[in-house]
């Protein structure tokens, strides 16, 4: 994909579910919830091990030449985080500026878009803070966009703001229309925005309603933006 598409297209490398996703896949979501209350110093240890595996493959990608890492794990609820800030704070955090110091020690240019789903506002400064360029999904329904640009978006570009909860696949063209021109009015100026919906186009999203997105990104998403 680099030699093919590099010199045109930013390429990115990916390693999602990266500590938080892969430590309860591996282990049981109650059994993790658990150690960080109760077996701290096996979680910690059990963090550093998976951390040793995304270490090896972001070098892997960086090497190669990606342009992007794509990393992350699924903090957020639909209203609230699955942990707390300090827990977060205690267990990821750490690991997550070490692993993106080492990656930008390898190429300055890299560039790192963290995924995870629902509301994040309370940790949205400590993973500006480790490095983070770029924050996927923005799920509307979570998080307003607009006063997401207006707090973070001179630090954070963000990905996909359209609703792919209701507006997407239950909404009308002019629903899908009315939206997309909103976060083009309210997320678009000044940049930092990868427009699109917040997470993968389900089945029972009608054809008319992804082409009424990808039109009226074509006919109002042009810089300078005009609404």
């Amino acid at each position: 994909m680099i030699e093919k598409h590099g010199k045109e297209y930013g390429i990115i490398g990916g390693l999602a579910c990266t500590l938080f996703e892969l430590s309860w896949y591996l282990r049981g979501m109650d059994k993790v919830m658990e150690d960080m209350v109760i077996n701290k110093d096996f979680l910690h240890a059990y963090l550093d091990k998976l951390l040793g595996w995304v270490w090896d493959a972001g070098e892997v990608l960086v090497k190669y030449g990606v342009d992007v890492i794509w990393i992350g794990d699924d903090f957020g609820m639909q209203d609230r985080l699955l942990i707390s800030p300090d827990q977060f704070r205690e267990f990821f955090k750490p690991r997550y500026a070490k692993l993106f110091s080492h990656l930008k020690e390898l190429n300055p240019d890299i560039k790192f878009a963290f995924h995870t789903d629902g509301y994040n506002v309370p940790i949205l400064p400590d993973i500006i803070e480790v490095g983070v360029n770029i924050l996927n999904p923005v799920q509307p329904k979570s998080m307003d966009p607009g006063e997401m640009k207006k707090k973070f978006g001179d630090r954070l570009t963000f990905w996909g703001t359209i609703d792919n909860q209701e507006t997407m696949p239950f909404g009308s063209v002019e629903d899908v229309v009315n939206e997309t021109k909103l976060r083009l009015k309210t997320v678009a100026p000044g940049g930092g925005l990868i427009l699109g919906p917040a997470h993968n186009v389900q089945p029972q999203v009608p054809i008319e309603n992804i082409m009424a997105f990808y039109d009226t990104v074509k006919k109002y998403g042009s810089y300078p933006i005009r609404l």
